[in-house]
């Protein structure tokens, strides 16, 4: 790989620590700490994503020699690494200084289109910003974090992209559901890029330090970098970047709904100042329709990052996010204009993207109450949300069996909620008929927006299990089932949920330790 290609921009940039020392503790002032990657003895190469370090400059991956970057160890002297301060709203909650625990940055690559990406790992070791952990990773996490971020890229979603995953060697202290019975797991470790990892919550700790000028500073960079469509000056520029964040967190949020995906711990420093899924921890792809859905233990029983609240959280953290650029922008009347049209925003796109799953090619009159029957008849007869609109693709206007809704339902289907299925089909039938465009249109717009395969927790439980016992087989399967999303290719993964999977460890529970 074109290792000697990668550099640091932002340490040159921006104030930090170079002391190289991992004593985890506050660096007031400094927005990133030098620090070296632990490295590890004996590194087990699990995945390489080649099509990735293609596009962003790296180049053939050489298993003779690069398996040790992928560990951390022996790094040519050009990759000087560090680790970035952030702080953050947690729960809702200020908590202060936070920072990469668990992520080390070897900088920045150019590809030869001109684009940047940043690469770092994900594991590899502490940092000062570890708040009384190991900065290792496991296995069952590491997972995880490869496999969704890559699934969300080849759902034409905004996200963070997995480089490669590897076995550290070593073995891990964790308890996964913080009930005072920790194990040792399988250490590993993810190298991950995104054009900048660049969170809400390094603007939050500038603000909340007063180092107004260092804020300017990072805004102007962020802005010179990664937000080429604004051509403003002065204070008109800041105020554009404001309105970007907003609109690309209000599309991520509506690109979520489209295929089920629930975060899990929305904090401010998750959220990505690009609008990037970021950050894949205790998350979980929609089995169930269910607004009230949260797969994360630490959020019960509030269930402040559910399903159904994600667009509004995501506004909340926007207001965090104002709240800090107001030392820079100082227009209080722009600020709460920008963040109360935010709501007007996300629910236009997200109600156009609901038509599009329907397969209607516009929203009409009455078709708010319409979406209003559909939810409340999708809690009601517990039906799958990625195989409910899979159903109604292949049938259409045809009619629809008590079978088929059983085959969808994680409930017992009788007559009445038959009836009360059939009397929901039979208004979507009277609204296709209000298209403009043919069948063969509608159904070809649902193909597009509606996945045929999701990777959901079960099947990543048993992939984690069989990868835990020395097998890759599911592991494989699920690479190439991810990259063809919107085909089916696997039937046998176009299933709902299986029985037996509800309440286990790790599956459909999961803590933030996941």
């Amino acid at each position: 790989m074109n290792l000697n290609q990668i550099k640091q921009p932002f340490t040159e940039n921006f104030p930090g620590d170079f002391s190289v020392n991992t004593m985890q503790r506050q660096t007031p002032k400094m927005l990133f700490a030098a620090v070296e990657p632990s490295g590890f003895e004996h590194p087990e190469l699990l995945i390489f994503n080649q099509k990735l370090s293609d596009e962003i400059g790296l180049g053939k991956y050489n298993e003779d020699s690069d398996l040790k970057f992928l560990a951390g160890t022996d790094l040519p002297q050009n990759i000087k690494t560090y680790a970035t301060a952030y702080a953050g709203h947690q729960f809702g909650n200020w908590a202060g200084q936070l920072g990469d625990g668990r992520a080390i940055y070897a900088g920045e690559i150019e590809n030869n289109k001109g684009e940047k990406f940043e690469i770092q790992w994900k594991g590899a070791g502490a940092t000062p910003y570890s708040r009384h952990a190991d900065g290792r990773a496991v296995l069952r996490s590491s997972v995880r974090e490869y496999l969704m971020s890559e699934a969300m890229f080849h759902l034409n979603i905004p996200t963070t992209r997995a480089l490669s995953l590897i076995l550290s060697g070593e073995n891990v202290l964790r308890d996964i559901m913080y009930s005072g019975n920790p194990q040792y797991e399988k250490g590993a470790v993810v190298v991950r890029s995104a054009e900048t990892f660049l969170r809400f919550g390094h603007f939050e700790l500038l603000a909340a330090q007063k180092e107004t000028q260092t804020l300017k500073k990072l805004l102007d960079f962020t802005i010179e970098n990664y937000f080429p469509e604004i051509q403003s000056e002065d204070e008109q520029k800041y105020k554009d970047f404001f309105e970007t964040v907003c609109k690309k967190t209000a599309d991520l949020m509506v690109e979520w709904y489209r295929v089920g995906f629930v975060h899990g711990v929305m904090n401010t420093d998750n959220m990505s100042i690009l609008g990037l899924s970021i950050d894949f921890g205790p998350y979980s792809m929609l089995d169930e329709y269910d607004l009230n859905f949260t797969p994360n233990t630490t959020d019960l029983p509030g269930r402040r990052y559910a399903f159904g609240k994600q667009g509004q959280i995501a506004q909340w953290n926007l207001w965090q996010l104002a709240n800090s650029l107001f030392q820079i922008i100082e227009d209080e009347k722009f600020l709460e204009k920008t963040l109360n049209e935010f709501g007007n925003y996300f629910w236009k796109k997200h109600d156009e993207m609901l038509s599009r799953k329907f397969g209607f090619e516009q929203l009409i009159s009455g078709d708010d109450d319409f979406f209003t029957q559909w939810q409340s008849m999708m809690q009601e007869l517990s039906l799958d949300y990625t195989l409910f609109f899979n159903l109604i693709e292949k049938k259409y206007s045809e009619e629809i069996s008590i079978d088929d809704i059983s085959k969808i339902s994680y409930q017992n289907i009788d007559e009445t909620l038959l009836e009360k299925f059939r009397n929901f089909h039979d208004d979507y039938k009277k609204r296709l008929s209000k298209n403009i465009f043919s069948e063969t249109d509608s159904k070809e717009m649902m193909r597009k927006t509606n996945p045929k395969f999701i990777l959901r927790n079960y099947l990543l439980y048993q992939c984690i299990e069989e990868l835990d016992n020395g097998k890759n087989d599911l592991l494989l399967k699920l690479l190439e089932a991810l990259e063809n999303p919107y085909e089916e290719i696997f039937p046998e993964f176009s299933v709902k949920r299986p029985n037996g999977f509800e309440g286990v460890a790790g599956c459909s529970m999961l803590s933030c330790s996941s």
